[in-house]
């Protein structure tokens, strides 16, 4: 699988690790993306994360 940003190709263990079949994007990729997708990502470094099994999302700023 070839995945780039930019034209810069990711390093395994820097951008990305592997959590069985998935492909899990670090903190560093997700500055380097620039922008919040609002999916929930593990290591969102923007602020957002899913709460709950359904649609609803919550931004962490709001939760609690």
């Amino acid at each position: 699988m070839s995945v780039e940003l930019n034209k810069q190709p990711l390093v395994e263990g820097e951008d990305y690790y592997w959590e069985g079949a998935a492909m899990v994007f670090t903190a560093r990729f997700l500055l380097r993306r620039g922008y919040c997708c609002k999916n929930g990502c593990r290591h969102c470094p923007y602020g957002f994360e899913k709460e709950g099994r359904g649609d609803e999302v919550v931004e962490k700023s709001e939760a609690r």
